[in-house]
């Protein structure tokens, strides 16, 4: 059997390329853990540095931001470097904002820290996505991009609660040098599995920006910042939801969270298998998916036995992700890396404007369940983007900018 591998590298085996995802994946699971972990960790954060728990709320959304600003500058910057190298650096730069936030002596110097964190998020994720499809054949790219973000889903179900815990136990900070490790752990695994591609095409920045700015992918990034904030519109209010409505004590929480972890991982490995088969209209059934899942979550929350099962079905909505990565990948043409790295960025965007239209919801009186009508909403608009770019994607003049010639894919 012909393995699949990037220009210039040597032929893969199975098993060589089975080590490469892994290394890409521990990459992952390093940076969700880092990401939301601090979650968790909330009240040691604030009792330390003497600040108040919303403030620990700004650190978060300051590593949002900071994932936000990098996706793209990070990918323009790193455009001329090859992968392998690339991915490293990415690596050493995340491990190096982990390792100073877990020094960070007070609360500006942790905001300063956490936002450095995050600007390597995206561009990792992008270019491990490019990397991790290049070695597959091209009607199973999607399940090798979703097979490398499954150590992003990994961490929300273990990585967080086994950090979390370690902070309790020892220190917030501790909890940040683990995944400074996990980062340093991860620049080891790519340099010994990764193999040097030495006649590998580098791509040119302003070529990128140039096929990067098209409709096509634009609507794509806006199907991700706005048809993925219903997950996180009713992911962050998961433990007061519990609490309040469903009535248990929090000894719970923690069962909600790993119910949610669970879901990402099938959703993430059902997204690849979708996309494999359909394309991009598995963009569409996802969408629809989500928006009966949020539709139906506020009549399953009076019951422990009803909520788990419906915290299941939230969490599967990441089946979002590796489609809108693929498809991202096919319609950027010149600009992959650019636009796989800002799919990261969209996707913060919308763990920003979901919890934001929740809050602004339950602050208005009508409760916590709102979050899933709220969430609802916004499949729906997503939806409706989606329309809009399937419409242009049968016109392909419209969707090329001008003087690019048009690939079908």
């Amino acid at each position: 059997m012909t393995e699949h591998a990037p220009a210039g590298t040597p032929q893969l085996s199975a098993r060589a390329i089975l080590l490469i995802e892994l290394a890409l994946a521990m990459g992952g699971f390093g940076i969700g853990t880092g990401e939301f972990t601090i979650m968790g960790l909330m009240p040691n954060v604030a009792q330390d540095l003497n600040i108040s728990e919303p403030q620990v709320g700004h650190v978060i959304s300051t590593y949002a931001l900071g994932v936000v600003v990098g996706a793209p500058l990070l990918a323009i910057l790193g455009a001329r470097l090859p992968r392998r190298i690339l991915l490293m650096l990415l690596m050493l730069f995340f491990a190096a904002g982990n390792f100073a936030s877990a020094l960070a002596s007070d609360y500006h110097a942790l905001m300063l820290y956490r936002f450095i964190a995050g600007l390597p998020h995206g561009a990792y994720f992008g270019v491990a996505s490019l990397v991790a499809a290049s070695m597959a054949p091209p009607d199973k790219r999607a399940n090798a991009v979703s097979r490398v973000m499954t150590g992003l889903t990994v961490a929300i179900l273990v990585g967080n609660p086994l950090a979390t815990w370690l902070g309790q136990w020892l220190s917030w900070r501790s909890a940040f040098a683990l995944v400074g490790a996990i980062a340093l752990l991860t620049v080891a695994l790519v340099f010994i599995y990764l193999p040097v591609s030495r006649h590998e095409e580098t791509s040119n920045p302003i070529r990128e920006l140039r096929a990067f700015n098209q409709p096509q992918v634009w609507l794509a990034l806006a199907i991700s910042a706005i048809g993925f904030a219903g997950m996180f519109c009713v992911f962050s209010y998961l433990a007061p939801t519990l609490l309040e409505v469903t009535g248990v004590h929090e000894n719970w929480i923690p069962f909600g969270l790993a119910a949610f972890g669970l879901g990402t991982i099938v959703g993430n490995i059902a997204g690849g298998w979708l996309f494999d088969r359909l394309k991009f209209k598995s963009v569409a059934l996802v969408l629809l998916w989500s928006t009966a899942v949020l539709l139906l979550f506020p009549m399953s929350v009076h019951s422990l036995w009803t909520i788990l099962p419906a915290i299941f079905a939230v969490g599967t909505m990441v089946a979002l992700s590796p489609p809108l990565q693929t498809h991202l990948m096919d319609v950027a043409t010149e600009a992959q890396t650019l636009a796989a790295a800002s799919n990261h960025a969209a996707f913060n965007i919308a763990n920003a404007l979901g919890p934001w239209l929740g809050g602004l919801a339950i602050s208005a009186g009508l409760g916590w369940t709102v979050t899933g009508y709220v969430g609802a909403v916004t499949a729906i608009l997503g939806l409706l983007i989606f329309f809009q770019a399937w419409k242009l994607q049968g016109n392909p003049a419209q969707s090329a900018p001008a003087g690019q010639a048009v690939t079908e894919h």
